[in-house]
């Protein structure tokens, strides 16, 4: 279905990460139709040659596979489940791939509603932030039928680089919160482990040097512990889709009776932090609540 000559894939959201991944899309020679809130944001892919639609509903109407990058679970509902969303708007026999870390339980509605028109859903969430969706090497975790599955899979390989079907619908939502559960309480051992470094006079990136070939090793550590050293703080990936990716994981762990101590601390520091003024910052300015 989706080969170059003929596919039409409509993008919804092209923020920090949709931008990149899309642009992957218009590189490899699809026809990419883009929508977003704010026009501006879609800017350089329109002129890389990307056509912008005035809505969801117009670009879901086209196009023979929609992808979806936004920011929240109620945005995931609005744009799929809503009276001008893509569900009601789709082609039958198109291919829906909700790619926003969002609720499980949400994914296998969208699921049902979409199978009842004819259309393929397909929850896939990705880890990588925005050094993965520049450089197409995101990880992907994707939930639905392994028939939809092996169909988008090409689509897939041009914006990550690995990518595993985890099970029925709703599953690639599961295992994205059990890599937002490793990562939150990762980053609180990063930015301990720095404020200690600092405090004992060491020198930061010699510390790294150290500790990041060792057994305390992460992505975290690497990517992020040097932008916290250098007073970057600029989005990779907001602290309020942080904190909205730990709300969901909170509640699903407690629909299934799962105790998350390591989680809930790590949540009630980024609501500090959020509280503080940095709803908008990168993840990793957690490190300001432990150096000030």
């Amino acid at each position: 279905m989706f080969d170059k000559e003929n596919a039409v894939i409509g993008f919804i959201g092209t923020g920090v990460m949709g931008r990149s991944m899309a642009g992957h899309l218009l590189k490899a020679g699809y026809r990419v139709l883009v929508y977003n809130r704010t026009k501006a944001k879609a800017g350089d892919l329109i002129d890389a040659g990307a056509v912008w639609k005035d809505s969801v509903a117009a670009a879901a109407s086209e196009a023979q596979g929609v992808i979806t990058m936004v920011g929240f679970p109620s945005d995931v509902e609005e744009v799929y489940l809503g009276k001008d969303g893509i569900v009601a708007h789709s082609r039958p026999g198109s291919y829906l791939i909700d790619m926003t870390t969002s609720s499980p339980a949400l994914a296998v509605e969208i699921y049902s509603k979409a199978r009842a028109k004819g259309v393929y859903s397909l929850d896939a969430p990705v880890s990588g932030g925005d050094v993965g969706a520049r450089n197409a090497a995101l990880t992907i975790m994707v939930g639905g039928d392994r028939e939809a599955f092996e169909a988008v899979e090409p689509i897939l390989k041009i914006m990550g680089a690995n990518i595993i079907l985890q099970g029925g619908p709703g599953a690639g939502q599961h295992t994205k919160m059990c890599n937002q559960i490793a990562i939150a309480t990762t980053m609180i051992g990063v930015c301990e482990a720095m404020a200690y470094a600092r405090k004992a006079g060491l020198d930061p990136s010699r510390v790294l040097q150290s500790i990041g070939a060792g057994a305390a090793g992460s992505w975290s550590l690497s990517n992020l512990a040097p932008r916290m050293m250098g007073g970057d703080f600029a989005p990779g990936f907001y602290v309020k889709h942080f904190i909205k990716d730990m709300k969901i994981a909170l509640e699903a762990a407690a629909e299934m009776g799962l105790s998350a101590p390591g989680l809930t601390l790590s949540k009630e520091l980024y609501d500090e932090l959020a509280a503080a003024g940095e709803n908008d910052s990168g993840t990793q300015a957690l490190y300001k609540l432990f150096c000030g």
